[in-house]
This record gives C-alpha cells, sequence and structure tokens, in this order.
C-alpha cells in the first residue's frame, strides 16, 4: 500500500515540473543513485561477487525501467494523469500471460477473474476519461508502451531477487536506468542544465517518495510475492493518481471512472486472497 501511494505521486511531480519529460526523468535517477551510493558500498562485496548472468540481468532490468520512465513521464505531459496511470496498469496483463508462457506458471481461475475486473476497472476509467476530452493519441500509445517496459522491469526483477539483496538489485538497476536516459538525452541533443532549483526539488522527491519508497518496495516485494501479485497491486495506482488529480488540478472523476475505481479495488482484493490460500496450499 505505501509502495502504491508513494508511486501515485510521480504523475503530481511531473505536472509540478518545467524541465522536458526526458531531462526530469534523469535528474530523477540521479537523485535516486547518489541517494543509495552509501547503501551500495556497504553491499560492496555482494555486488564484487555477482555473476556475469547476474549483472546483465540486471542492466536489462534497469534498461527497461529506464524506458519506463521516459515514456510514462512524457505520457502525462500530453494526456491526463488518470488515462497515463490507467493505461500503465495494462502491466499486469503483460506480466499474468508472461508468467504463464515463460515461467509456466498456472495461475487459478480466481486469479484470472481478479485480473480481468481489475483490468475492467481500469478500461473503464480509462474510457470515462477519454469520453471527457481528456485524453491524446500520443499520450495514450507511450502509456502502453510504458507499460510494456515496465513489465519487462517486474519479471526480470523476480528472476534477480531470488538471490540478490534489494540493495544490490535496486543499486544497479538504477543505476542503468540512469545510463538509459543520459544516452536517451544525449541522443535527443537535450540540454542537461538551466532548468533551476524548482526541477531538482521535483526531482529529488521523486527519488524519495517515488523511487525509494515506492519502486524500491515493489522490489522488495517480489522476492516473497509472484510478480503477477505485485502488477495487480499497483493498480490502486490509477485510483490514487485520479484522486490527486481531482484534488490538486481539478481533474474530477466520473461516475463512471469512480465505478472502475471500485472495480479495481475488488480485484486487487480477490487477487491477494488467491495468493494467500495459494500460499497456505503450498504450505500444507
Amino acid at each position: 500500500l505505501m509502495g502504491v501511494l508513494c508511486g501515485s505521486l510521480s504523475a503530481v511531480f511531473i505536472r509540478w515540473s518545467t524541465a522536458p519529460s526526458l531531462v526530469l526523468a534523469l535528474y530523477r535517477m540521479a537523485c535516486t543513485v547518489a541517494l543509495l551510493a552509501p547503501a551500495a558500498w556497504r553491499h560492496r562485496k555482494e555486488l564484487a561477487g555477482l555473476s556475469r548472468r547476474e549483472r546483465l540481468l540486471c542492466l536489462a532490468s534497469g534498461a527497461a525501467l529506464g524506458l519506463h520512465f521516459a515514456t510514462f513521464f512524457q505520457a502525462v505531459k500530453t494526456t491526463s494523469i488518470a488515462a497515463a496511470a490507467v493505461l500503465v496498469d495494462m502491466e499486469v496483463l503483460f506480466v499474468a500471460l508472461a508468467s504463464a508462457a515463460v515461467f509456466r506458471r498456472k495461475l487459478p481461475p480466481l486469479a484470472w477473474l481478479a485480473i480481468v475486473l481489475a483490468f475492467g476497472g481500469a478500461v473503464v476509467m480509462a474510457l470515462a476519461d477519454f469520453a471527457g476530452g481528456g485524453g491524446t493519441l500520443r499520450g495514450d500509445r507511450l502509456a502502453v508502451l510504458s507499460a510494456m517496459c515496465i513489465s519487462v522491469y517486474t519479471l526480470i526483477g523476480s528472476v534477480c531477487r531470488r538471490t540478490m539483496s534489494t540493495t544490490a538489485y535496486t543499486c544497479l538497476v538504477y543505476t542503468a536506468a540512469l545510463g538509459t536516459l543520459l544516452a536517451l538525452n544525449l541522443a535527443g541533443g537535450m540540454p542537461l542544465a538551466g532548468y533551476g532549483g524548482k526541477n531538482l526539488a521535483t526531482a529529488l522527491a521523486m527519488a524519495v517518495f517515488c523511487t525509494l519508497l515506492g519502486h524500491s518496495v515493489f522490489s522488495w516485494a517480489l522476492k516473497y510475492f509472484q510478480p503477477s501479485f505485485v502488477s495487480t497491486t499497483r493498480l490502486l495506482d490509477c485510483v490514487f493518481s485520479a484522486a490527486w488529480g481531482a484534488l490538486l488540478f481539478s481533474e474530477f472523476p466520473t461516475a463512471q471512472a469512480v465505478l472502475g475505481g471500485a472495480a479495481v479495488i475488488l480485484g486487487v482484493v480477490l487477487y491477494t486472497g488467491s495468493e494467500a490460500r495459494g500460499e497456505n496450499g503450498r504450505r500444507a
């Protein structure tokens, strides 16, 4: 719950910023890596002892995370907060399908029902937002692409966290994400300085709340929960994001959007119950 709540603030900070989306994403990850540097030093022995496969997986995960930030930040700039958050929640479908296809994990019928219900609620919210004229086609496409990228990040993370600590994993992943965003900025010819203290403060707040108390919490959870469960829990993000949009930017959801949000919450509750029963069955 804390991870979802803190992560939902991302769209708020993006709206408050004035820097280009790629630059803001770069600043966010630069602040994150700087804050994690002391922790990385304490885990230097673990980091030095990682295998080549583990390092390559972390680099791939970080690259996917960097692309997620790049596409999501621009999506929030070009569509409504609710639409961007809802469409990114398509991650759960990509993760569930990949878990079944790649990891050969059999999801129980109740889990599939919960995923469909939660995603259906997200679609209802999106349709309500689009009916109000809040969405744009380019922003919608970027949000879906962002969902694909974050699903790759989640799936690779579920593999890495089997043997790596949260700190070692996040240090490598965030550094790789920083490198990916730096490369994107340089390739696009974006000036990297001159955006004022407001954008630096915004990036720092995102690093603390959205990354360390958001993404890092999900990375920790991947060791103890299935990736499909973590992705389904993230569906709550669209509910909180819509609430922030209403409170801070007067983007008030319609009754249809509220109904969709209720379906999302019910789906998460059902999936949580499904996971709990499955865990109890494995212990028995």
